[in-house]
């Protein structure tokens, strides 16, 4: 038998999981270069924070505005030369770029370094500028260069990593700008040699970046920002999945910046605690985000996996509005240090709630930041990345301008995080009616991992990119969305007409785009456009899907395949395409709620007794290889799959 091979890959996957990567050259010497300018951002912009809140009282900047006004100053920058910088991403070398760039933030810790020895708080509110430009421009060339030296399998849990690294990052960093800044006497000269240490290390680090070269060196710049930022996001609203993607992650940024920027008012005037219960607070947060982002490799299982995303939403939802009553009763009292605040129990739900939310928030980001770099075009990729960071920009100051006007109206700090929370509910549900693909994988990932316990095999063979035809075995009403669990890319599916009116998953699979499909006698007009619909999605280089066996198997046996495949095939023939077709096998699903086991009047049935095999019952995909499809027949496809149906059971 012929097979074909999968499409090309630039990279070969590592196998040994996310850690694996940190003993790479290829991402090694990059996750600690952006760990290490993370860490220095956040020690200096939170130090600073802690100063002008704690230490120096200014009339110009109110202590409770402080961490507002800081943070919107730092994000300033990235709405006003992320186009610029995305265009430079794509037309130089990126790792150029990267050892250019730490040069100026040596330069940038430098000055700010004077402004601490000084107290010249003009000086460090300009550096905080600076360090936003610096960053950036950065920004474009970090989520540029993951995918132009990861693999697909790799893609979620390098960007798994790189978020544990920055929250990390953003933990120490905070936590020992908050330490170093309260030194007696030293403190704010010490935060300024330990700034520019760190941009030293930093820079060490990017020397040993891999080269990494330009995917458009043609391009002609625009240096006008306004029009380029315009042009970006046209760019990327080519795209609506991806569009949206950056939305949401702009959206995440916006509830993030909400908790981050309020947090040093938050443990001073609502908790009641000292600069110590200030850096507790984001310990946490960040701790919770860097677990979060970790779990989306082990959760998604090494691939791309949006389900994640809904998962993230509700959970961010549930712990923010938690967090507000967690803060209703809380015992009043002078400054509480580290210790006193640990020791009074119902501070622990407070903690409890920052952890999870901010767990859930590294799940719901990570999946969108995958989506994005693979699903984006690497000649245009880093300028898809810019337009990412304007929007995110834009959110981010729109969350601090809409914290202050709240604080201003009288609202509490509580009161404002439930605000958060709430709208976080209505935008989630927004966004997933807009981009069903996230609900629908939501929905696989559940039936996967929760319904069942499902394992796959020869998950290699799934197509990354390209047309290609999936034919499979028909046991249960589940099928697709056992296939969809497996896919890293959207399916879609041939589907007996019937099935449309099954309650809820007539619903689904309408949602998911399924083409139906009725006999020819019944109904030659459905029939005809049916395949009309399946060359459309192979012209678009999309994968689609098909039950040969024509509806349902009503006694486990594998049925004589009929001829719809060739028709497709042939469909492509004349559309001058090679498609791949590969074959596949469910396993052990016959006899679940979900296939046609139960016996009722004489008919075999499905969903009629629930938990007829308990609980995560175990099933399987066996997934064979390309095949080419001059050599295909509805025949040998059957053999196929029997083959893969006779393969060793899954365990």
């Amino acid at each position: 038998m012929s097979h074909v091979n999968t499409p090309a890959r630039s990279v070969k996957p590592d196998q040994s999981g996310q850690f694996a990567l940190m003993a790479q050259r290829r991402f090694a010497p990059f996750f600690w270069t952006q760990f290490l300018g993370a860490a220095n951002d956040n020690l200096f912009k939170f130090a600073f924070t802690v100063l002008v809140t704690y230490q120096v009282q200014l009339q110009w900047l109110p202590a409770d505005k402080a961490g507002l006004v800081i943070g919107a100053l730092f994000i300033l920058p990235f709405l006003l030369f992320s186009a610029t910088s995305g265009q430079l991403a794509d037309k130089l070398d990126r790792r150029t770029m990267i050892t250019t760039l730490k040069w100026t933030e040596l330069a940038i810790m430098a000055l700010a370094a004077w402004g601490f020895f000084s107290q010249n708080m003009p000086l460090l509110l300009a550096c905080v500028f600076f360090m936003g430009t610096q960053s950036a421009v950065f920004g474009p060339v970090k989520f540029a260069y993951l995918p132009q030296h990861l693999h697909e399998r790799e893609l979620t849990g390098g960007n798994g990593m790189v978020e544990m690294g920055t929250f990390v990052a953003i933990l120490l960093g905070n936590v020992a700008g908050g330490l170093l800044i309260a030194l007696p006497g030293v403190g704010a000269p010490v935060v300024g040699v330990t700034c520019i240490a760190l941009a030293l290390f930093g820079r060490l680090a990017a020397q040993f970046i891999p080269a990494s070269p330009a995917l458009d060196p043609a391009l002609k710049m625009n240096w006008n920002p306004l029009t380029e930022t315009w042009r970006n996001l046209k760019l990327a609203h080519q795209q609506p999945v991806v569009f949206r993607s950056m939305l949401g992650i702009s959206w995440m940024w916006f509830f993030g910046a909400a908790f981050l920027s309020l947090f040093p008012a938050f443990a001073k005037d609502v908790l009641h605690g000292d600069e110590q219960v200030a850096s507790l607070l984001l310990v946490v947060f960040s701790i919770g985000i860097a677990t979060g982002s970790l779990l989306c490799e082990v959760l998604s299982r090494r691939h791309v996996e949006i389900g994640l995303v809904p998962l993230g939403a509700i959970g961010m939802t549930v712990f923010s509005v938690d967090l507000y009553f967690a803060t209703r009763g809380l015992p009043s009292a002078g400054s509480l240090g580290l210790s006193e605040f640990l020791g009074t129990a119902i501070h622990w739900r407070v903690l409890f709630d920052l952890a999870l939310l901010s767990l859930f928030a590294g799940l719901y980001s990570v999946p969108m930041y995958a989506l994005i770099q693979m699903r984006s075009q690497p000649t245009h990729r880093a300028r898809i990345i810019a337009a990412n960071n304007i929007l995110n920009a834009l959110f981010m100051i729109a969350s601090s301008l809409a914290a202050g006007l709240l604080l201003g109206a009288g609202f509490s700090i509580p009161q404002i995080f439930l605000f958060v929370g709430l709208a976080n509910a209505v935008v989630a549900f927004y966004i997933f009616m807009l981009v069903p693909e996230y609900l629908l994988r939501f929905v696989a990932w559940v039936a996967s991992r929760l319904v069942y316990r499902f394992k796959v095999q020869g998950d290699q063979y799934l197509p990354t990119e390209g047309a290609a035809l999936l034919v499979c075995n028909h046991v249960s009403f589940v099928d697709a969305v056992l296939l969809m669990a497996a896919s890293p890319r959207p399916i879609r599916f041939i589907m007996d007409h019937r099935i449309f009116k099954v309650p809820v998953l007539g619903w689904l699979f309408r949602m998911a785009k399924a083409i139906p499909i009725a006999p020819r006698k019944d109904d030659p007009e459905a029939y005809e456009a049916a395949f009309v619909a399946a060359s459309k999605v192979l012209q678009d280089g999309g994968i689609l899907a098909i039950f040969p066996e024509g509806a349902i198997t009503r006694d486990g046996q594998l049925q004589p395949f009929k001829g719809g495949v060739m028709k497709v095939l042939e469909g492509a023939d004349k559309d001058g395409l090679v498609v791949p077709v590969i074959p596949m096998a469910l396993t052990n699903l016959w006899g679940s709620f979900f296939s046609r086991v139960e016996e009722v009047r004489g008919e075999r049935v499905a969903m009629v007794r629930p938990f007829r095999r308990g609980t995560f019952s175990r099933v399987g995909l066996n997934v064979g290889a390309p095949l080419a499809p001059a050599m295909v027949s509805p025949e040998v496809l059957q053999s196929e799959v029997a083959v893969l149906l006779g393969s060793e059971p899954v365990t």
